[in-house]
């Protein structure tokens, strides 16, 4: 027993003086990014959202350490109370889409939770950088998003926090 919490207590000692970054590319720059955002809902059929009438998306806006357009389509969806959550929270995955002003694509993987009505509206999220293209096409990191979902106005909007990383 002594000897796995030795190589326990080894492992994250390592990780936390940042060996696990040496081990990925050296060639990563990152960098913290903050800032806000704004969307609307898109209906299905529209825009960037598949014709499933089930489907869930919205368009906006960044800005701050990220700047540009996003398209966000909701790929699947958990109601929390199917595992004894609140029956007005949606915990949801999905795939998001930054175009950013210099003309490259920032790709992500989204996986959160919303409050819909007659709940309060909240939600947080946390985006997954996977690539995209251009200066971006080997991007990683994470930013982490709250904010307010307005089901009358069909609205989101809320502020980013994270770090985003290039080569």
């Amino acid at each position: 027993m002594k000897r796995s919490f030795q190589l326990i207590s080894a492992c994250l000692l390592l990780l936390s003086a940042g060996f696990a970054p040496a081990l990925a590319d050296g060639n990563q720059n990152c960098k913290p990014v903050v800032g806000h955002f704004e969307a609307n809902v898109v209906p299905p059929g529209q825009g960037h959202c598949p014709s499933d009438p089930t489907a869930f998306c919205t368009a906006g806006r960044v800005w701050g350490g990220i700047q540009g357009n996003y398209q966000f389509v909701m790929t699947g969806a958990l109601p929390s109370a199917a595992i004894g959550g609140v029956p007005t929270i949606l915990f949801f995955t999905g795939k998001s889409t930054i175009f950013l002003k210099s003309g490259d694509q920032l790709l992500g993987t989204d996986t959160g939770s919303i409050d819909l009505p007659p709940g309060q509206g909240g939600f947080a999220s946390l985006i997954t950088f996977t690539g995209g293209t251009g200066d971006m096409s080997n991007a990683t990191g994470q930013i982490k998003l709250r904010g307010e979902f307005d089901a009358g106005a069909a609205t989101t909007n809320g502020d980013y926090i994270g770090t985003l990383c290039t080569q």
